[in-house]
């Protein structure tokens, strides 16, 4: 299977610039108009902007709550990803479920911030080097531009080590 050239991007240690460029020209990103406003040093935190545009708004002028669901898809993988890279770890990553309440029509810009605490990345650490898996819950809370709440999301990543002769990957 021949792998696309954002998977290669993806399965390397990269630098926060390099992905954040990597990221907003990921057609399934970048057609939703989704983002990367900055990754924090580190990969423990991201900054992102939906621009709410004729591409991605629906019948009642808002943003589709598809766009709004698939914003907050990819992030904590990605934070997670590169974070347990940098520390030796070869893992597959990726988002096992998510769950979104849309509470107010997102009629301007949207905005998120996530941030990987230092406890989040040991509570990490610490499951892959006892059980070999780490599964949690992260909250998400997306924002107007007026510092509004319009959608309250969890996502759950799960994290495990790879199997002997296995080649990582983010997700499958």
């Amino acid at each position: 299977m021949k792998s696309s050239p954002f998977t290669d991007i993806a399965q390397m240690v990269v630098s926060e610039n390099l992905l954040k460029w990597a990221i907003r020209f990921y057609p399934p990103l970048f057609f939703q108009r989704i983002w990367v406003k900055k990754f924090d040093k580190g990969f423990t935190g991201v900054h992102v902007k939906i621009s709410k545009s004729i591409l991605n708004s629906n019948y009642n002028n808002s943003i589709f709550g598809g766009t709004i669901f698939s914003a907050s898809d990819p992030f904590y993988s990605l934070l997670f990803d590169q974070v347990l890279k940098r520390k030796g770890f070869k893992v597959r990553v990726w988002l096992k479920s998510a769950e979104i309440q849309y509470l107010k029509p997102g009629r301007s810009n949207l905005y998120f911030k996530i941030s990987l605490t230092e406890a989040d990345i040991q509570e990490a650490e610490k499951a892959l080097n006892s059980v070999g898996k780490f599964v949690k819950a992260f909250p998400m809370e997306i924002l107007n531009s007026k510092g509004e709440l319009c959608a309250s999301v969890i996502n759950e990543v799960y994290i495990r080590n790879l199997y002997a002769g296995e080649h990582g990957s983010i997700a499958y």
